[in-house]
C-alpha cells in the first residue's frame, strides 16, 4: 500500500518537533531524580554519621567506664600487696621480738646460774678451807700418834728405828728383786708375743702398699666384646696385638674361656683404667695393629690425666676448698683410684672433711683450714707405692713443697700422733680421720664379724674377777671397765688394763688399735637427820 506524500510530511513534521520536546521533557525528568538521589544520599549519611556518632558514643562511655573499672581494680591489687607485706613485716618484727625476749631470758637465767655457781664456788672455797684445817689438826695427831706408836713398836720389838729399817730394806731389796725378775721375764715374753703380731702387721701393711694382685674385686676390670671373635682379633697374629697392647699399658690381659670378655689385670688402678678404656676403643673401632694401639692408648692416657684433674677440681669444690696448687689438684684426683683397707681414699678424705668442718663450725674455729687439712691429710698415700716413706712422711713433704699453710701440714704429721699437735684444727682432722675410717660399714668388714667383735671385747673383759660392767664403744676402738671399788683397788687397775690389753691382742683381729680404760669409783653416802 503506497503512504501519501502528505502523510509522509507530517509524519517528519512531527519528529521534527517532537524530538526536542521530549529531549527537554526527558533533562528534566532526570534532574528531578538526580536531586531526589542527591537528597536521598544526604539523608542517609545523616543517618550513617548519627549512628556512628552513637557508636562512639557507646564505646567512649564503655572504655571511659572500662577504664576506671581497671584502675580500682590496680588500686585493690596495689593495696592488697602492700597489706600482705605490711602482715609478712608485722610478723617478722613480731617474730623478732620473741627471738629478742626470748635471748633476754636466757641471758638473765645464765646469769642467774653463774651467780648461782659463783655461790657455790665461795661456799666449796669456804668448806675446803675447814677441812684442810680440819686435816691440819688431824695430821698432827697422826703425826703424834705415829711417833709413840713407833716408841712403843721398838720397846716391844728390842730394835731402834735405824736397825728396824735396816731391816726392813734389806727384806724390800729381795722382794724388789724378785719382782724386777718376775716383770723382766714377762716383758720378755710379752715381746716375743708382740713380735709376730708387729712382722704380720708390717707385712699387711707393706702388701696394702704396693697395692698387690691379693683379690679379683681391685685389681681386674672386664671388658665385653661385641661377639667372641673378636678375641682373636685383640691377640693378633702369632700374639704381636696383645704384646704391643700389654708392652703400651703395663697391664697383663686375661683371655680365657669367659664368653664375650676380656679381663685387664694390673695392681696399679691408673694403668688398669687407661688400659681398659683404650681396648673398649679399639673394640669399638675395628682396627687392632700395634700402631692403632699406640695411638688409641696414647689418647687414652690424655683422658685418664684430664678425668684425673677434674676429679680433683670437682672433690675441692664440692667441700670448699680453694686456691690449692695445680699439682695437689692432680693427686687429690688420683686418690679416686687408691683405696685403704677397702675404703676408697677420695671418699674418706671428703667425708673427713665434712666432719671436720662441721665440727670447727660448732667450735667456732677455723672451717676453712680444717677442711683443707681434712682433705690434704691422707695425701701421702698416692705416693706410697712409687716413693719411699710412709704416707704421713710423703703427705707432709708435698705439701711443704707446694706451699700449704703450716697449720694444714701439722694436721698431716699430727693425724697419727707421729708428731704433737700445734692447733686445736689438727686435733678435729685427727678425730674426724677416727670417725670416718671406724665407722660401721666405712671399711671392708662383715656386720657379723664386727658384732662379734664387740661381743669378744666385751667377754674378756667381764672374764675378770672384780669387773661389775663393760661397754664397747666408738664401734669397738675403746673399751671401758667399771670394776668393783671393794674388789679391785687402784694398785691392780693398772695390771688389770694390762691383762685385758693382751688378751685382745691375742684373741680378736681388728684394724687400728683399741684402748682399755678401767674405772673405779668409790662412793660413800650418809644422812643427816
Amino acid at each position: 500500500m503506497t503512504v501519501p506524500l502528505y502523510v509522509t510530511i507530517a509524519l517528519g513534521v512531527l519528529f521534527a518537533v517532537g524530538t526536542p520536546i521530549a529531549w527537554v521533557m526527558g533533562k528534566k525528568t532526570g534532574r528531578a531524580a538526580e536531586d531526589a538521589a542527591r537528597r536521598a544520599a544526604g539523608e542517609a549519611a545523616d543517618q550513617v554519621a548519627k549512628k556512628i556518632m552513637a557508636d562512639a558514643e557507646r564505646e567512649a562511655d564503655a572504655a571511659r567506664k572500662q577504664a576506671v573499672l581497671s584502675g580500682k581494680e590496680e588500686v585493690m591489687k596495689v593495696r592488697e600487696a602492700w597489706e600482705s607485706e605490711a602482715r609478712t613485716r608485722r610478723s617478722e618484727i613480731e617474730k623478732e621480738e620473741k627471738r629478742v625476749t626470748e635471748r633476754e631470758q636466757q641471758v638473765d637465767r645464765k646469769f642467774e646460774m653463774v651467780d648461782g655457781k659463783e655461790k657455790e664456788v665461795a661456799r666449796r672455797a669456804s668448806e675446803l678451807g675447814r677441812r684442810e684445817k680440819q686435816l691440819e689438826e688431824k695430821q698432827a695427831e697422826l703425826d703424834q700418834m705415829v711417833g709413840e706408836e713407833r716408841r712403843r713398836l721398838e720397846q716391844l720389838a728390842g730394835l731402834s728405828a735405824d736397825a728396824a729399817k735396816s731391816e726392813l730394806i734389806r727384806r724390800l731389796e729381795d722382794e724388789a728383786q724378785a719382782d724386777a725378775a718376775n716383770k723382766l721375764r714377762e716383758i720378755r715374753e710379752s715381746a716375743k708375743r708382740n713380735a709376730d703380731r708387729e712382722a704380720k702387721k708390717i707385712v699387711a701393711l707393706a702388701v696394702q702398699r704396693i697395692a698387690a694382685e691379693h683379690t679379683a674385686e681391685i685389681t681386674a676390670s672386664a671388658v665385653a666384646l661385641p661377639k667372641d671373635d673378636m678375641k682373636g682379633r685383640i691377640i693378633g697374629r702369632e700374639g704381636r696385638n696383645i704384646r704391643a697392647f700389654e708392652l703400651a699399658t703395663g697391664v697383663d690381659v686375661i683371655i680365657d674361656d669367659t664368653p664375650d670378655t676380656v679381663v685387664v689385670s694390673c695392681f696399679d688402678p691408673v694403668r688398669r683404667e687407661v688400659a681398659r678404656l683404650a681396648l673398649e676403643k679399639l673394640v669399638a673401632d675395628g682396627r687392632i695393629h700395634p700402631g692403632r694401639i699406640e695411638e688409641v692408648v696414647e689418647k687414652s692416657k690424655k683422658e685418664v690425666d684430664a678425668g684425673i684433674v677434674e676429679t680433683g677440681e670437682q672433690a675441692a669444690y664440692e667441700v670448699g676448698v680453694h686456691g690449692l696448687h695445680p699439682e695437689l689438684i692432680k693427686l687429690i684426683g688420683r686418690m679416686k683410684w687408691r683405696t685403704s683397707y677397702g675404703q676408697n681414699i677420695l671418699a674418706h678424705s671428703k667425708e673427713v672433711a665434712y666432719l671436720a668442718g662441721m665440727m670447727a663450725a660448732e667450735l667456732g674455729l677455723d672451717v676453712a683450714m680444717a677442711k683443707r687439712g681434712a682433705l690434704l691429710h691422707d695425701i701421702g698415700k698416692v705416693l706410697t707405692h712409687e716413693h719411699e716413706g710412709t704416707h704421713v712422711q710423703l703427705g707432709v713433704e708435698v705439701a711443704t713443697k707446694y706451699g700449704e699453710n703450716p697449720m694444714v701440714i701439722n694436721c698431716i704429721a699430727a693425724h697419727h700422733d707421729d708428731v704433737p699437735h700445734e692447733s686445736e684444727v689438727s686435733v678435729l682432722v685427727q678425730a674426724a680421720d677416727a670417725i670416718s675410717g671406724s665407722r660401721p660399714g666405712a671399711r671392708r668388714e662383715a656386720f657379723e664379724t664386727y658384732v662379734k667383735r664387740l661381743e669378744g671385747l666385751e667377754k674378756i673383759a667381764s672374764s675378770y674377777k672384780g669387773v661389775d660392767r663393760v661397754f664397747a664403744i666408738q664401734a669397738g676402738r675403746e673399751v671401758r671397765v667399771i670394776v668393783d671399788p671393794d674388789n679391785v683397788d687402784d694398785a691392780r687397775m693398772d695390771s688389770l688394763t694390762e691383762e685385758i690389753a693382751r688378751r685382745v691382742e691375742s684373741e680378736l683381729q681388728y684394724p687400728g688399735q683399741i684402748k682399755v680404760v678401767a674405772i673405779r669409783e668409790k662412793r660413800s653416802t650418809n644422812i643427816a637427820r
